[in-house]
């Protein structure tokens, strides 16, 4: 068949079982890069379409539209500048003949190149029309290129057939490229390319033949038993795994939902089974072995308590699945007996008395042992509650116990339970509920958007240790840089920032900084690094209210006021919004900024009150009467935190500020005048910016 000028092309790569958590980057990196190169070298005729495929034995892309051969390009090279291609009667030099020869043009002359202005002197260009690439050469440097570029955990090195070595992510069987139907003759890992590749490894009669690029998918889905794309045998797994479910919940994290997509190319959903004995574990424990030793699906019932059935993702579909339900029950029993046994020998020694076994544990070599850090955030906690009015005893109690199921069986063998373990074993030994409570909730948010803390001692305890870990690690100049952040210190203000603003906390965010910093009076070389971490904050609250949808200036307006009381930062938000929207928004904003520049001029002049004997000039008079008006309603409103009703108050304004400022010198040459009218500015300026600083909703 004659192979037409474009169509689609298949590159597929076979290999050995790919790593699980690896293969969706891989099977990306595999697609865009071969797509990416060959558009770059102009093979791709219109818009770059393209799909990608990845199984746990290939590596694949399908591209529309794929050129054979790329258009001609149009060149214009620079040769040589003219001082050094002529002599100084004009004539070509040896330098210009070889400068031709090695660019492949030694019959052109002068005539055939263009003279133009290059910079401040003049050179001489050369144009031709080069001839495009051809798919082949395109293809194999793309190949070569993406394959030296992706991004593999971890090398391997084999040998191959005819002895070389090779290096790559897991051994290469076959290479497949095909343009319509036609072999591209490209090769990469030491592997020519044919159209023959494997299906399922148990499923399939082995050898398949893609008889056309655009039958890739659909020759593997039925000759092959194999759903190539990631994203619709993903989908496949989704849906198989609600259906089997019968009702019940899949417990189905997305981590775990492609990490089995990964492991296999036919997937089929069986569901098992495991004694109900094993219910009497904490369900986050059985859930967790189940998901990371095993990668089962756990189900629960409607209101979320676990069932004692569970489903796999098997790679085999057999009409008699009993041994491979048997198999898998039979596993998952010893990882749930373990799970088990821990539990039991837990609770056979109380949180109380675990405490003391977290001095053996090294917190950090500058800042002591986890149980002085322990100690730290349970002094904390009492200090936070006294402000917020929360039970201190609770809150001190909470802090201790807090970090004590770190030296737990469960919490060892699976860290990823640290809190919600403590809860339990805190319940099993009898103590409050706020204080079990506090044991899982003072890690809290964990993560952007993670729930909050619900009680009063979870929250005086979730910001008493991030408080104490931000101040310490800070204290000894291990701040974040770049993007390292090994302490995690941009999540622990954030958190800390959330708790304040979302529960509206009525304390002082910089009081709380200096009381942290005073819980390590004894611990040698920690700095008082309160403003940095101030600032710091201030930065990640920018972010935090730009994902809420406040805009950049609205924000700046009030964090310019530089807030330590983070509880109204919303109302005040709200309030310069409702305030830009009036008409008189953009004219006080604009006066407001002018204000600010001349105070900032100012030589202390508007320091004194206004005195309104100086007061000459009726634009002044009239600006000093309605700021006497205006004022008490500003500072009434300030008072009852209606923020909205103390900014719409200053609209009043409008009129008599522009008034001022068109009718009055400020800087009049009377010393006494210019500084009453400084004091003036200075007073409008003190209610315009009560709530915010108005200037920065200025254009």
């Amino acid at each position: 068949m004659t192979q037409p000028h474009q169509a689609t092309l298949l590159v597929e790569l076979l290999t050995e079982e790919l790593p699980p958590k690896a293969l969706a980057r891989l099977g990306d990196a595999f697609a865009e890069g071969i797509a990416q190169r060959l558009a770059a070298l102009d093979l791709i005729e219109g818009e770059l379409t393209f799909e990608r495929y990845a199984t746990p034995r290939r590596l694949a892309v399908t591209i529309k539209n794929v050129r054979s051969v790329a258009p001609e390009r149009h060149v214009r090279e620079k040769v040589l500048p003219v001082s050094v291609a002529l002599d100084k009667d004009g004539q070509p030099t040896a330098p210009l003949a070889k400068k031709l020869a090695a660019l492949g043009f030694p019959d052109f002359s002068v005539n055939d190149l263009e003279r133009a202005q290059d910079g401040k002197a003049e050179a001489f260009f050369l144009r031709y029309a080069a001839p495009g690439a051809t798919l082949a050469d395109g293809l194999q440097s793309a190949l070569d290129e993406t394959l030296a570029k992706l991004p593999i955990p971890k090398f391997m090195t084999y040998q191959r057939p005819d002895g070389t070595n090779v290096k790559f992510v897991r051994p290469a069987h076959r290479l497949t490229a095909l343009h319509n139907d036609q072999v591209v003759p490209v090769s990469a890992l030491g592997i020519d390319a044919d159209d023959t590749t494997l299906g399922h490894r148990f499923l399939s009669e082995g050898f398949v033949q893609i008889q056309h690029a655009d039958a890739y998918s659909e020759t593997l889905l039925h000759k092959g038993r194999v759903v190539a794309n990631f994203a619709d045998r993903k989908a496949v797994i989704r849906t198989h795994l609600h259906a089997q479910a019968n009702g019940d919940q899949v417990v189905m994290p997305e981590a775990l939902l492609d990490e089995v997509t990964s492991l296999v190319e036919w997937p089929v959903v069986y569901s098992c089974r495991f004694e109900d004995e094993f219910l009497q574990v904490p369900q986050e424990c059985l859930i967790l072995t189940m998901q990371t030793n095993q990668k089962y699906f756990a189900l629960t019932d409607a209101n979320g308590k676990l069932r004692s059935r569970f489903l796999i993702v098997s790679n085999i579909e057999t009409t008699t699945p009993g041994d491979i339900v048997e198999g898998n029950e039979r596993v998952v029993r010893p990882r749930l007996a373990d799970a088990k046994f821990f539990f039991e020998q837990d609770k056979k020694k109380p949180l109380a008395e675990r405490v003391s076994l977290l001095a053996n544990v090294v917190y950090h070599n500058k800042l002591g042992s986890a149980l002085q850090r322990v100690e730290r955030v349970e002094a904390l906690a009492g200090a936070i509650a006294g402000l917020i009015g929360a039970d201190a005893t609770l809150a001190k109690r909470a802090a201790r116990l807090a970090k004590a199921d770190l030296i737990t069986d469960m919490v060892g063998e699976f860290p990823e339970l640290q809190g919600t373990m403590g809860t339990y074993y805190a319940r099993h030994d009898g103590e409050p509920e706020e204080v079990a409570l506090a044991c899982s909730e003072h890690y809290q948010p964990r993560f952007s958007g993670d729930a909050l803390p619900t009680t009063a001692t979870g929250t005086v305890v979730a910001l008493a240790d991030k408080l104490e870990t931000l101040v310490g690690i800070w204290g000894i100049g291990l701040q974040p840089t770049g993007e390292k952040d090994p302490f995690a210190l941009r999540r622990h203000a954030l958190g800390v920032l959330r708790i304040l603003v979302e529960k509206q906390l009525p304390v002082d965010f910089v009081e709380l900084l200096r009381t942290a910093y005073a819980q390590f009076a004894a611990v040698p070389n920690v700095a008082d690094s309160t403003q940095a971490i101030y600032d710091f904050s201030m930065d990640r609250l920018r972010g935090l209210l730009r994902e809420r949808g406040y805009a950049a200036g609205e924000i700046d307006a009030v964090l310019a006021l530089n807030p330590t009381h983070l509880d109204d930062i919303v109302a005040r938000l709200d309030a310069v919004r409702e305030f830009a929207a009036l008409s008189e928004a953009a004219s006080l904003a604009a006066a407001n900024k002018r204000i600010s520049n001349i105070l900032k001029k100012s030589e202390g002049g508007a320091s004194s009150g206004v005195q309104a004997a100086l007061l000459v000039e009726a634009a002044e008079k009239a600006l000093h009467a309605q700021l006497e008006q205006v004022a008490p309603r500003v500072q009434t409103q300030l008072a009852a935190r209606d923020y909205t009703g103390a900014l719409t108050a200053l609209a009043a304004l409008r009129e008599p500020v522009d008034t001022f400022f068109n009718d009055v010198m400020v800087n009049a040459e009377d010393p006494a005048l210019r500084a009453n009218r400084l004091a003036l500015l200075g007073a409008l300026h003190q209610q315009m910016n009560c709530v915010a600083d108005i200037s920065r909703l200025a254009a």
